[in-house]
């Protein structure tokens, strides 16, 4: 068996199960009236006193583009604020507003909930094994691009 022959099968368990897992939690995410990148902003705010654009896309992995539209539309809601950064008068610090920190405290733990379910049935000897197979494809990669 040829050496692509051998690693595509894991990449497509790999893609399959990332796509099961997104699909499970996005639809508990817009049960709750946000979409994904929603939710991802207002949870990687939450319990901080905000963070600059730069910041909010390196710990979500939004683009900035996408980054830029979310806030916004998050804003019109009334959950977030961007409010001028205290030493860079170039920047902003983007925070959640007390509307938006009692979001947080309603959907953050719900959707742990929802993930908590999907995971139920497994046990911590389960949990140990994905951890390190997950972990060990991490760093293949990591070398690889080194």
């Amino acid at each position: 068996m040829s050496q692509a022959a051998e690693f595509l099968p894991t990449v497509q368990a790999l893609v399959q199960c990332y796509q099961a897992f997104e699909a499970y939690s996005a639809a508990d995410i817009r049960a709750q009236g946000l979409t994904p990148p929603q939710f991802d902003i207002v949870a990687t705010l939450g319990n901080t006193p905000g963070m600059t654009a730069t910041e909010l896309g390196e710990k979500t992995l939004i683009t900035k583009g996408t980054l830029t539209g979310v806030v916004d539309r998050l804003a019109e809601r009334g959950w977030v604020e961007r409010v001028a950064h205290g030493s860079d008068r170039r920047c902003q610090i983007i925070r959640l507003t007390p509307a938006g920190e009692a979001l947080f405290a309603r959907v953050f733990p719900a959707h742990i909930a929802h993930l908590a379910a999907g995971f139920a049935s497994a046990s911590a000897a389960e949990h140990a094994r994905w951890q390190d197979a997950l972990r060990t494809l991490e760093n293949l990669f990591r070398k690889g691009s080194a």
